[in-house]
Formats: structure tokens, sequence, C-alpha cells
């Protein structure tokens, strides 16, 4: 699309843009959200830098995208609709150490996610995002066949409980069972839809069958030509779209400290 309102700078002709041009801080007019929406649904992840926002203006701009969600596990005081993300010298894990979809395991999973970091190490720290339009696109079609009549299992506990540690809630983490293959509902296009952070089960498989199936699709979307990868400065944000990509926070900064606040934005079924 033509953009009249901002700067789009794309990374890869696969995934990521940064956004120039823009105070998120400040209101948006009906023109600028609809060249940002656009921005992200033809870029999947798009950056902004040197932005200076208070939580309740974070809050602010991602509600225009749709109702906040709550994460089942992690939030910050006084803004349940916040996770802080954090790690430093007493860290012995982080958050997003491996390739997901944010809170996969919910029946809906959010639409998108939106990170603003605050502090960032002195080296190191960036994350990796990828395609899961292009991961789909590339995989043979006698796999394509395959994966598109399947379901899988999403579990809450398998991430928050059995790597992280949180308690379980009462009614327990979110599981879900979720097509291996979404059509995205507003570019129509299909895209891969497992993780490792989250699928524990391909439904209707035996185990064998299941491990060495999700094993082959969580190697292949790693693909670096799938990816762009962003290197974080204070004040940066990233927004991406959780029903296309996936994304990687590499811990190689320790023990140095690396701060942000992320919010979710509501998202619907997976079909």
């Amino acid at each position: 699309m033509a953009y009249q309102t901002i700067e789009v700078t794309k990374l890869t002709p696969y995934i990521g843009a940064e956004i120039g041009g823009i105070d998120l801080s400040k209101p948006l007019g009906d023109r600028q959200f609809h060249e940002v929406h656009g921005a992200l649904m033809e870029n999947l992840v798009i950056f902004f830098r040197d932005q200076h926002l208070t939580h309740d203006q974070h809050k602010a701009f991602a509600k225009l995208f749709g109702n906040l969600a709550i994460h089942p596990a992690t939030r910050t005081e006084g803004h349940p609709e916040i996770t802080t993300v954090q790690a430093d010298e007493n860290s012995t894990i982080v958050i997003g150490d491996q390739w997901h979809s944010d809170v996969s395991c919910d029946p809906t999973p959010p639409m998108g996610s939106i990170l603003y970091m605050k502090e960032t190490p002195p080296s190191g720290g960036d994350t990796l995002f990828a395609s899961m339009y292009a991961a789909y696109d590339r995989l043979s079609d006698p796999i394509k066949n395959l994966i598109e009549g399947l379901t899988a299992t999403h579990d809450g506990a398998f991430s928050y409980h059995q790597r992280f540690g949180h308690a379980i809630p009462e009614g327990g983490f979110p599981k879900a069972d979720h097509p291996m293959v979404r059509t995205h509902p507003v570019t129509g296009r299909k895209a891969l839809f497992v993780n490792e952070n989250f699928t524990t089960r391909v439904n209707g498989l035996s185990k064998l069958e299941s491990d060495a199936l999700l094993k082959m699709l969580c190697r292949h979307l790693e693909t670096p030509e799938f990816q762009c990868r962003f290197h974080w400065q204070p004040n940066s944000i990233a927004f991406w779209d959780n029903r296309c990509a996936q994304h990687h926070a590499l811990w190689d900064y320790y023990p140095h400290r690396r701060l942000g606040y992320r919010i979710m934005v509501e998202g619907d079924k997976p079909f």
C-alpha cells in the first residue's frame, strides 16, 4: 500500500519493517491508524524507535487494535494488562527464549503483542522474528496435505508450570486444540501454527509420529530465510502479529539487564 503519514522501511522481503515519522504517545488519526495497521498486515512485525510512553499511553495505543488480553501467568502491579519482561544477573530462565507465538495455548490466542523496551544490555539481546506464511509456503505439497487436516494441542502448563515454575492457578492454565495450518482472518493467507513452547501433541497420531512431525516442523520454521532480526535500543517498540509470526528472544547478554513491558491484544479462534 502507499503510505502518506508514516515512513516504512522493510527489513527483509518476508518479514519486518521499521516505521518512522510517528509519535505513539499521541492519538493516531484515522489515516495514520489505517497505515500502521496496513504496515503490520504487510510486514507481520513493525518496529518503532525513540518512543516515550507511559503505561497508560502504551495501553491506549494497543486499544486501537482491540481489547487488551490478560496474560495467564505474569502481570505488572497496577496494570494487569501489562507483562514485565525482565532479565538480569539473578535470572535463571527468561521469557521468550524459544520460538513461539504468544499464549497460543488459549482458545482465542492474542492477535498481536506490543513490546516496549526501556533498558537494553550493552550488547546482545536481539529478537528474531519468523514468517509463518513463508514456513507454510515452503513446505512440500505432501506435507501441506497432511497437516492441513490435523489439529494440535497447545498446553499452557507445559510452558508456564513445567519450564517457568509458575504455580498452577485455580482452573489451570489454558489448553486448546488448534489447526496446524490457520488462515489469517484479514489477509486470507495460510500460516503454519505450531511452536515448541506450547504445542505438545498432534491429535490423531501416535506419540512417535506426533513427536517426529512436530520436531520436523519446529526445525523448519527456524529457517534463516524466513526471519528478520531486530536490534533493540532503549525506547524501541516491536508490534507483531501472533497469527502469522513467531519470535525468539535471544538471551546472550547475561549477566546484564534488559527490561521491557508487553501488552497483548485479544484475538479470535484460529480456523
